[in-house]
C-alpha cells in the first residue's frame, strides 16, 4: 500500500510539473554605484551635506528607500539614523567623536538593499585648542582658544552646574590614567573635579572625593601618573591610586612621620613601566625619597615602598646587580637642602629611556640643580636601569634665581632652564660651566604668571613640546604667548610668539589634543 501512495504522488508531482508553462515576471535588477563622498570632517551644529551619486539609473523614491545613519566606533551605542531621504542635508547635533556613516539603498519590493560606509569625525570648537585657567580675582575661570576656529572662549564652565571653586592651581589632561569620558582634571585650592571631554560638562560624581578612599578631603597640587598608577601631594601628604585594569582609589598617605613637598617626580619619557618609581622630598629631614608602589607585593618581596635613595638603590642592586643607578653625575644623593622646585622632563642625557626629572635647591644663598632619572623596579621594556644620578650644576652666579617669586621651566629639547622674575626672562645653558643666566627677552608693563612646555601625548605634536608658553599680565588683563623652540634651537630672543588675549591673570595652561 505505501508503495502505491508514492507512485501515486510522483504521478501527481509530474503533471503538475508539465502544466507549468514557466510564467514568471523576469525584472532587470538595478545595480546602483554608489560614490560621491568619502571619508570626511565636520564641526558640530554644521550642516552635513551630501548629494550621493548613484550612477546613470533612476531609483525613484517610491520604488526605493533611503537612510543615512551614524555608528559610533568607540562606544557600544546604537546607531543613529540621521537622514532617510536620498540626499542628506542634516544640522550636526550628535556629540565629537569617530562615527562610521553608512548609506543604505534598499529596493522596497523585493528588500535588497545596497550600502556605501565612510569615517566620519565630528569635531567641535572645543576638541583641540588651549585650555587657559584663569584666576579671576580668586575665582578658577577655564577659558579655551580653539585652534579649529581660532576663537578665544571665555569661562567655559559658566552656566555648567559645577560649584564654584577658588584659588586654581593646575588644569591637566589625564587620558591614559582615569575615565575616558572626562578625562580633564581642574586643581585648586577648594578641592578638584574632573571635567567632561567634549566641552568641559560636569556631574556631581566627577568630584574628587569620588576617587578617594579616605575620610580627609584631597587637594591635590598636582597628579603625576606612571606606570600602573597615579601618585598625588595634598598639603604634605602623598597618597597613592592605583590602576591595573580598573578604576582605583587614592589611599592613606604613603609616607609615615614626616611632611613631604608639593612635587613628584616620575619618568616622563617611558611609555612601558611596571614597578614605576616615584621621587618625593622629605621637608623635615632635608632628603629625597623614592617611592615603588609595587614593591610591597609579594611578588616583589613585601618590602616597605619609601625608602631613602641610597636604600633603594641597594634594593635595585639586590635585585639586578649592575643594573640599580644609573650615572654618576654626583657623588652622594642631597641631604641637607631647601627644596625650591621640581619638574618632570623627557630630556634623557644618557639614552636610558629616563627623562630628567630637575631638583632646583638651596643652601642659604647657595643654588644647586640635580637631575635624578627614575626608572622601572622590574626593569621591563623601556627601562633598564631603576635610578640614575643624571645631572649635577652649581647655579649660585645665575642673578636673582632664588627670588622668592620666580617662575621655572625646563626644556626636554636640550639641556636649558629657564626662569622668569617679573617681566624679565632668563635662560640658562646646563651643558656650560660655570652656569650663567642671559636675558631671553622683556615684557615691558607686564608680568609673567606662567612658564611653562606643555609635554603633548600625541605623536603627531610632539615636536611642539618644546615650544616654550608663557601667560602674562597687565593692568589685570592677562596675555598668552607661544614661542615656537625647535626651529629656534631653544633661544627665544628673536623669536616672534603667538599671542592670545582676553584673559584673566593666567595660574596654568595645557594643551587639548584631539582625542579622536
Amino acid at each position: 500500500m505505501r508503495k502505491i501512495v508514492y507512485i501515486l504522488t510522483l504521478a501527481f508531482v509530474l503533471a503538475a510539473c508539465s502544466q507549468d508553462k514557466g510564467n514568471y515576471d523576469y525584472v532587470d535588477l538595478k545595480e546602483p554605484q554608489i560614490a560621491g563622498f568619502e571619508d570626511m570632517s565636520v564641526q558640530t551644529f554644521s550642516r552635513l551635506q551630501i548629494v550621493p551619486d548613484l550612477g546613470k539609473e533612476e531609483f525613484p523614491a517610491g520604488e526605493y528607500s533611503f537612510e543615512w545613519k551614524v555608528l559610533n566606533q568607540n562606544a557600544s551605542q546604537e546607531a543613529v539614523v540621521i537622514g532617510q531621504e536620498r540626499n542628506l542635508d542634516y544640522e550636526v547635533t550628535i556629540a565629537p567623536g569617530a562615527y562610521s556613516l553608512f548609506f543604505t539603498l534598499t529596493q522596497v519590493s523585493t528588500g535588497l538593499y545596497w550600502q556605501k560606509e565612510v569615517n566620519l569625525i565630528v569635531s567641535s570648537s572645543m576638541s583641540e585648542g588651549w585650555m587657559v585657567l584663569c584666576s579671576d580675582e580668586g575665582r578658577a575661570r577655564l577659558d579655551f582658544v580653539s585652534s579649529l576656529t581660532s576663537q578665544t572662549m571665555t569661562d567655559v564652565l559658566r552656566g555648567s552646574a559645577m560649584p564654584q571653586m577658588n584659588g586654581p592651581r593646575r588644569i591637566q589632561w589625564l587620558s591614559d590614567k582615569t575615565d575616558a569620558a572626562s578625562p580633564y582634571y581642574l586643581l585648586t585650592d577648594d578641592g578638584a573635579t574632573r571635567l567632561g571631554r567634549d566641552a568641559f560638562e560636569w556631574k556631581p560624581e566627577y568630584d574628587f572625593a569620588y576617587e578617594v578612599a579616605v575620610p580627609d578631603k584631597l587637594t591635590p597640587h598636582c597628579i603625576v601618573s606612571s606606570g600602573f598608577g597615579k601618585v598625588i601631594v595634598s598639603g604634605t601628604d602623598a597618597h597613592y591610586c592605583e590602576i591595573m585594569g580598573i578604576d582605583g582609589l587614592y589611599g592613606s598617605a604613603v609616607n609615615k612621620g614626616y611632611a613631604v613637598a608639593p612635587y613628584v617626580g616620575a619618568n616622563a619619557l617611558a611609555t612601558q613601566i611596571y614597578a614605576a618609581v616615584h621621587l618625593l622630598y622629605d621637608t623635615d629631614n632635608k632628603r629625597f625619597m623614592a617611592y615603588c608602589p609595587l614593591l610591597a607585593t609579594n611578588d616583589l618581596g613585601g618590602l616597605d615602598p619609601v625608602a631613602d635613595m641610597d636604600t633603594m638603590g641597594q634594593i635595585a642592586e639586590g635585585m639586578a646587580p649592575g643594573a640599580g643607578v644609573l650615572g654618576n653625575a654626583f657623588d652622594k644623593w642631597p641631604v641637607g637642602l631647601d627644596l625650591v622646585y621640581m619638574e618632570n622632563t623627557r630630556y634623557d642625557p644618557g639614552n636610558a629611556k629616563m627623562g630628567l626629572t630637575y631638583a632646583l635647591m638651596k643652601d642659604g644663598s647657595q643654588c644647586h640643580l640635580y637631575g635624578i632619572q627614575l626608572g622601572d623596579m622590574l626593569r621591563y621594556a623601556d627601562c633598564t636601569y631603576v635610578l640614575g644620578k643624571g645631572f649635577y650644576a652649581d647655579l649660585s652666579q645665575c642673578k636673582d634665581i632664588l627670588n622668592k617669586n620666580a617662575l621655572y621651566a625646563f626644556s626636554s629639547l636640550k639641556n636649558y632652564m629657564y626662569y622668569a622674575v617679573g617681566n624679565t626672562l632668563y635662560r640658562v645653558d646646563l651643558s656650560e660651566q660655570p652656569a650663567q643666566a642671559q636675558v631671553q627677552f622683556v615684557l615691558s608693563g607686564e608680568e609673567i604668571t606662567c612658564l611653562k612646555f606643555n609635554l603633548y601625548q600625541k605623536s603627531e605634536n610632539m615636536q611642539k613640546s618644546f615650544d616654550l608658553v608663557v601667560g602674562s599680565v597687565k593692568n589685570g588683563e592677562g596675555k598668552l604667548r607661544i614661542y615656537e623652540g625647535r626651529e629656534s634651537d631653544g633661544d627665544f630672543t628673536n623669536v616672534k610668539p603667538e599671542v592670545f588675549t582676553g584673559f584673566a591673570r593666567i595660574a596654568d595652561v595645557e594643551y587639548k589634543e584631539r582625542v579622536y
